[in-house]
């Protein structure tokens, strides 16, 4: 009788714990169901992943994806409607704010390294990026040599100078760092000639250079510095809201709507200005839709 008692004992502690963690897991779903609200972090001017549009509103390739995920998670909580407050987020607090639980899901530009692992989840990842140089047309840089003696912007909170560093290439390399406090400050850092080179992600060059006065001006030019998966960040202490998020990807891809999403803003006019970005979908990032995977950038740049 005692050791059916103890059985029994052990039995409850274990669901007990069971439902403890399930709880625990559940946080976001939980705080999202409760109050009928999400907050995402999104950027000012990551043009086309993730920007305003003016007037506090904000739109992009990330943004219009995570759009979708919230949208296959209100379903599944079984809400009539979920308001999504939008929540500017930079290079030096968005893993904070996401870590604090400030922004419930952060739809930008960030790098999924192992660094940031240590703090944050990583959804599948549906953007794989390479990081560039981009300058003035008529500067004569063409590659990481050229750089010597220069000032090289890149914005604050972001890896790319620390990558250009690193970079075998750059043996012997001597400039000056210059920073902006956001991407639009970087490139205007660039555009008036207080700096000779940007290095950042592709596409926000990119998107930088097709939202400026003189897109002819500017070229994007060199190496590729790194390859590096670009993916939606979550809390790292919510393994079901992650996984529903995933789930969430997994429809995207499967309903073969990655395609339109790309074309739509890397490859059309997009707002509000209607520029073009002009930016083709790569082999990586193609390979990426494929075989959905949360890799951070490290296994991206194995030797």
């Amino acid at each position: 009788m005692k050791r059916k008692s103890l059985m029994k004992a052990g039995l409850l502690a274990g669901l007990l714990i069971s439902a403890v963690n399930a709880q625990a897991a559940s946080a976001t779903m939980d705080k999202i169901k409760s109050s009928g609200a999400v907050t995402m972090g999104v950027r000012e001017s990551s043009i086309p992943m993730s920007y305003t549009t003016g007037d506090s509103r904000f739109d992009g390739y990330h943004v219009e994806v995570c759009r979708m995920i919230l949208g296959d998670i209100k379903d599944k909580l079984g809400l009539s409607t979920l308001r999504i407050n939008y929540q500017p987020v930079t290079s030096q607090n968005r893993v904070p704010l996401v870590q604090n639980g400030t922004v419930d899901i952060e739809c930008g530009t960030t790098t999924n390294n192992a660094a940031r692992a240590k703090d944050v989840g990583f959804a599948n990842t549906l953007y794989v990026e390479e990081v560039r140089i981009a300058v003035k047309a008529n500067s004569g840089i063409t590659s990481i040599a050229q750089l010597n003696g220069k000032k090289v912007a890149t914005t604050t909170g972001t890896t790319s100078v620390q990558l250009l560093r690193k970079n075998e290439k750059a043996r012997g390399v001597d400039f000056d760092e210059v920073f902006g406090k956001d991407h639009a400050d970087s490139f205007l850092l660039l555009e008036s000639g207080r700096a000779d080179a940007f290095v950042m992600d592709g596409s926000i060059l990119a998107g930088n250079i097709a939202n400026s006065k003189n897109p002819k001006d500017f070229k994007i030019v060199g190496e590729v510095l790194s390859t590096e998966p670009i993916s939606i960040m979550v809390r790292k202490d919510d393994p079901e809201f992650k996984a529903a998020v995933n789930a969430a990807i997994a429809k995207i891809v499967a309903n073969g709507k990655m395609p339109t999403l790309w074309n739509k803003w890397f490859l059309g006019p997009i707002p509000p200005k209607n520029i073009v970005v002009g930016l083709e979908l790569s082999p990586a990032t193609k390979n990426a839709w494929a075989n959905l995977n949360d890799k951070p950038a490290e296994d991206y740049n194995k030797k």
